[in-house]
């Protein structure tokens, strides 16, 4: 007897969702399949033909227990049930396998999705009709071929298409539309393949012990529940992971990124890294900048060739990475070296990077380039050393000066007694021989205390337009003769030279100074050139705005290290031995040159010669002749017979200059400070002139004629002084007498001030001794 099965709708409707859920496990363990590669991504693929197979199966069952033939009771053979379970999960994996074959990243062409989906189908389909062989019916089935081939043509389609979506879809809402298609196309096929079964009825149920019908189905859903459910926990799980794990990526990408950019955009610093043997292995911006290499020129190279070639054959770039790992930390400035081969001064920071078992990897390295700032330093330690030896030279020149003018009322004591004496010693060849000596020692203290008196800026000049070139050669013959005839004197001065503003006699003593000091530095011959030019934009002299000119003094001998022109300038300074040198020449050629508002400059190196250079502001009038008027002789019959007032503080002085003009002929008053020479001009009326010393303590002389224009404006007055340095109101209608004098320019002053009526003139200082 033939029978049609029937099917209870309610295990129908299970099948079905089984199906579903098992085609969504396995959509969603197969997109855990492709984000991984290796062991973890055959595990997924595993995993998920576990799911897909035994779901499908689990499907099959359960629409087998839907399915019942009249008055019968089914039971399963244990062996061809197992097996029918293995099918599809081979099968399965099979399907995965060949549709996943190909380049990582890239989805299945038609060829594997055909291989796959054919794998997978007739494996389906296998355990379908091997299911139903272990189906135990009193009854023998049979299968209509034609609903055989669209079972089969439904399993090989659905699982290509299930592999198809298994390589695309991502998206939750996406994976739950394809697992209900797939479900239903898994079912469809089950149900397709049942439509074609018929049964033959047998007496006696068929021979064989099998599986109860409900101890199956309880078994079977059990089983597949469990599987899909701890599939989904464990792709829930490693989602979780995965997307973590992404995230961490995702943040430690976009830090690096970041860190890449920030490196890149810096430009001040050379900052790169070093593998564990010194190799550079990135570069950023500041380092192209730096040090003038692109990266791909530099990167894989030692970090040596950024030394200059002392230091890399010194070994200090080894000592360097040696110092980093052994202490943690390696620093130093030094000389680096550029692409181009220029040198700039950097600052250099090593950090040795280390793994987590403390072994060095590599090196991180920060270089700057600090050249303007060590140039700066060095500019402001040459300001400090210049001016701690101008404060230097400013006291040691205020000591000077004081000392000079002390020195000045003693030797013009010594002189006044002598002129003096001389008059009165009976004339004894042996005693005027000996008092000329004194004279001519006294004489040549007061040369001395003139040198002093210009190193301190303290001589009394007048600056006058002075043509260099005529002055030069005015005095060539004195310049020949001084430094003898193994010297040769070469003269360069330009044509349209301007004239500098200086004291003519003063700058013929510098130069004659400068000279001589240069036929000493060759004591085997030599040359000597003189010359001049006019300052240009490279000089930079640290002077007031305006146009100078410079008169030099080169010559070919010894020279003069770094510690001796230091100290060159000093005075009492010398190196010519004792008995061969004052140590006042350049001294006073210093000072002439800065009371002159210029300067000198001495350059040289040992075995190179020295050159003296005298910096001169620029006159604005007319050259003076060289030429000058001869000096106003004092006449033959001086006045005599004046009633003159004498101040000073110094009671030799003033005894001295009242002895010299009561020699002269004068009635003499003396007074020892400013206020005793206002009160004894309260008391006299019959006062001709009035000779006062600078320097007084209380009331100077500057202080002293201003009173005593307020009282005797028709009074004449002499002002003495060993100093230049005095305020413009002292010439207000006095002559200035300069110390220390004697009875002839004295009487010489006097003759000036009462005769000539002459105001504002100076009568300097004239040696004997020249």
């Amino acid at each position: 007897m033939s029978h049609t099965g029937l099917h209870d709708p309610t295990l129908v409707a299970l099948s079905v969702l089984i199906a579903m859920i098992a085609a969504y496990t396995a959509l969603d363990l197969a997109a855990r399949m492709r984000a991984t590669t290796g062991w973890p991504a055959l595990a997924w693929l595993a995993t998920a033909a576990v799911a897909m197979g035994g779901g499908v199966w689990s499907m099959h069952f359960v629409a087998m227990l839907a399915f019942s033939l009249p008055g019968m009771e089914a039971s399963y053979d244990l062996t061809l049930t197992l097996v029918s379970m293995a099918l599809p999960v081979a099968a399965t994996a099979l399907g995965f396998f060949l549709a996943a074959r190909g380049r990582p990243g890239e989805r299945p062409g038609p060829v594997a999705l055909a291989a796959g989906g054919t794998a997978m189908g007739l494996g389906v389909a296998a355990m379908h009709y091997t299911g139903m062989a272990a189906m135990r019916l009193p009854a023998e089935l049979h299968h209509a071929p034609g609903w055989v081939a669209v079972s089969l043509l439904i399993a090989v389609g659905a699982a290509t298409v299930a592999l198809h979506l298994a390589q695309r879809t991502v998206g939750f809402g996406a994976r739950l539309a394809a697992a209900a298609a797939m479900g239903l196309a898994v079912a469809g096929m089950h149900y397709a393949a049942m439509q074609g079964v018929e049964a033959h009825v047998h007496a006696a149920p068929a021979g064989g012990a099998g599986l109860p019908q409900t101890q199956l189905a309880l078994w079977v859903t059990g089983t597949t529940f469990l599987i899909l459910v701890l599939a989904l926990v464990a792709a829930m799980v490693d989602r979780h992971v995965a997307d973590r794990v992404a995230r961490e990526a995702a943040a430690l990408r976009a830090s690096e990124e970041r860190f890449r950019l920030l490196l890149q955009s810096v430009t001040d610093y050379a900052i790169f890294m070093l593998d564990d043997e010194g190799r550079v292995a990135n570069w950023n911006a500041g380092a192209a900048r730096i040090k003038g290499y692109a990266a791909d020129e530099v990167v894989g190279s030692h970090f040596s060739r950024f030394y200059t070639p002392e230091d890399r054959a010194d070994g200090l770039p080894e000592r360097a990475l040696a110092t980093a790992a052994r202490d943690g930390h390696f620093e130093q400035e030094g000389w680096r070296v550029r692409r181009d081969g220029s040198r700039f001064w950097a600052s250099v920071v090593i950090d040795p990077v280390r793994d987590e078992a403390g072994r060095v990897i590599g090196y991180a390295k920060v270089t700057r380039d600090i050249t303007e700032r060590k140039q700066a330093q060095e500019t402001l330690e040459r300001t400090r050393t210049a001016l701690f030896q101008a404060q230097k030279m400013e006291a040691v020149g205020q000591l000077t000066g004081g000392v000079a003018h002390d020195f000045n009322n003693l030797l013009m004591a010594v002189l006044g007694s002598l002129e003096l004496l001389r008059r009165r010693l009976p004339d004894d060849p042996k005693l005027v021989r000996l008092l000329d000596n004194a004279v001519q020692g006294a004489q040549r203290g007061a040369a001395l205390t003139q040198r002093m008196l210009a190193f301190a800026r303290r001589q009394d000049l007048k600056p006058e337009p002075v043509a260099l070139p005529d002055l030069v050669h005015g005095m060539s013959d004195l310049l020949q003769r001084s430094i003898g005839p193994a010297m040769r004197i070469e003269t360069r001065f330009p044509l349209g030279l301007p004239a500098v503003l200086a004291d003519a006699h003063q700058l013929e003593l510098a130069l004659l100074n400068l000279a001589v000091n240069a036929r000493d530095a060759m004591p085997d011959g030599g040359e000597i050139v003189i010359g001049a030019r006019e300052a240009g934009e490279d000089d930079r002299l640290g002077l007031d705005p305006g146009r100078y000119l410079c008169l030099s003094v080169a010559d070919t001998g010894q020279g003069m290290d770094e510690a001796t022109l230091a100290r060159a300038q000093e005075p009492f300074f010398t190196t010519k031995g004792v008995g061969k040198g004052t140590g006042l020449g350049l001294s006073m050629v210093h000072g002439l040159a800065e009371q002159s508002k210029g300067r000198l400059r001495l350059r040289s190196r040992p075995g190179m010669g020295t050159v003296a250079e005298i910096w001169l502001p620029v006159a604005e009038g007319e050259p003076v002749p060289a030429g000058r008027a001869p000096a106003v002789a004092l006449p033959r019959e001086a006045r005599r017979g004046l009633a003159v007032l004498v101040v000073d503080d110094d009671p030799l002085v003033l005894e001295n200059t009242a002895a010299m003009l009561e020699d002269l002929g004068h009635q003499v008053i003396e007074a020892r400070s400013g206020q005793e020479a206002l009160d004894l001009i309260g008391r006299t009326r019959t006062l001709n002139l009035v000779v006062t010393d600078q320097v007084m303590p209380a009331m100077t002389g500057t202080q002293l004629l201003q009173r005593i224009r307020a009282l005797r404006p028709d009074l004449r007055a002499i002002l003495a002084s060993g100093y230049a340095e005095l305020p413009e109101e002292a010439g207000d209608g006095a002559l200035r007498l300069a110390k220390p004098f004697d009875q002839e320019r004295l009487a010489w002053a006097i003759h000036l001030t009462l005769d000539a009526g002459t105001a504002e003139r100076v009568v300097p200082f004239r040696s004997r001794a020249g």
